[in-house]
Formats: C-alpha cells, sequence, structure tokens
C-alpha cells in the first residue's frame, strides 16, 4: 500500500526529527511544494546536497491540489527557511538561523497542463535576504528546513523594524519560525528540507 504524498512529508519530517525539533505535533500538511535552485538542483525531502549547489535563491514550485475549501479568492504564502543545527546538531545553541523569509507568494493559474510543478511567484523582495548554507567544519549534517504558511486574507506585510529585516549573521541566529508564524496569523501548511554538511567531511 502506498502512502499519500502529504503523509510521506510528516514521515520523512519525524524521521530527521524535524518534527519536533522545528515543528511541533500534530503537523498535518495541505500544500506539496519543492525548491528548485538555478544550478538546476532539486530540493526534495531529505535530498543531500552540496554548499555549491545552493549558493543562489531558489524558486518554489507548488505541486497542483485540488482546493478542497472552494476560496474564490487565490492564497498568498510565506516561506521561510530555517536551520535548527547552528551551529551544530549535537550543539545547538544558535537554533534556529533564519537563512530566509519571503511573503506574497503566489501560485499561477492552472494552465493546459495541471500536472506540471507551478513556479511560485514572487510578488515581494525578500524580507530576509536569502544566505546560502554555510555549515562549520566538523558539524556533521545540517537540515536546512523550508516552512510554507498561509498568509491572512489581505496578505502579510512585516513592519520596518522587525528582526526578520535584520540581514546580519547576529541578528539571524535563536530565531522560532513556528513562533513567527503564530505573531502574524499565519497557517502552517507545508515544509520541506534538505541536508548539507561541510566540505571537510
Amino acid at each position: 500500500m502506498s502512502v499519500d504524498p502529504l503523509s510521506a512529508v510528516v514521515v520523512a519530517l519525524q524521521r530527521e526529527q524535524i518534527i519536533p525539533d522545528v515543528i511541533p505535533e500534530p503537523f498535518t500538511p495541505s500544500v506539496l511544494f519543492s525548491i528548485t535552485y538555478p544550478t538546476g538542483i532539486e530540493a526534495l525531502l531529505s535530498s543531500e546536497l552540496t554548499r555549491e549547489d545552493t549558493l543562489d535563491e531558489p524558486e518554489i514550485n507548488f505541486t497542483p491540489m485540488q482546493n478542497v475549501l472552494g476560496a474564490t479568492e487565490e492564497p498568498t504564502y510565506t516561506l521561510v527557511m530555517t536551520d535548527p543545527d547552528a551551529p551544530s546538531r549535537a550543539e545547538p545553541k544558535y537554533r534556529q538561523f533564519r537563512h530566509w523569509v519571503i511573503t506574497g507568494l503566489k501560485s499561477p493559474a492552472l494552465g493546459s497542463s495541471e500536472t506540471a510543478n507551478l513556479v511560485a511567484i514572487k510578488t515581494k523582495p525578500s524580507t530576509t535576504p536569502y544566505r546560502p548554507p554555510g555549515p562549520p567544519p566538523g558539524s556533521g549534517y545540517h537540515r536546512y528546513t523550508f516552512i510554507l504558511f498561509e498568509e491572512p486574507a489581505g496578505g502579510l506585510t512585516i513592519p520596518e523594524g522587525a528582526v526578520e529585516h535584520g540581514a546580519e549573521l547576529e541578528q539571524r541566529r535563536k530565531w522560532d519560525a513556528v513562533e513567527f508564524g503564530k505573531k502574524y496569523g499565519l497557517t502552517l501548511v507545508g515544509a520541506n528540507y534538505f541536508l548539507v554538511k561541510s566540505k571537510d567531511e
């Protein structure tokens, strides 16, 4: 018996202990998505990538899903990328390290091919500019986790001065993606991740 794709997401997150290290239980995803880098590399649940694969800001690919709620207005989404293993999984004193926050993502309208992945439309610049993985030497695998939130009706504006606008190294440390979502009334709808280790390992 095959596992449905949304259940497979949960199984993978539990296997790597992203549930509960980043996402609390219970978690029932409703949106499938993958991450594709300009190198052509796709990050999809447990992919092992290199830092060189992930240097530039990626695209988000939605997998077409039936709109079970029958909503007339297309939702907008916020995506965050976070590292719970900073500086290492054994000693995560900077958990979580905020790599990327982008709001206002939209799924394009379904075209003639309703089975193809849909590249998300970025309607706003990143709130936290993308910072590629940079696992320190000897720190083992890092679980770079993407969390997708559905925004409230009318979208989301993160006010100037909010910590998410901080782009410096020190400003990105000790952040909590789920608490961020709660603060802004976001609904957690999807998750994905990939693994990277430093080149010396």
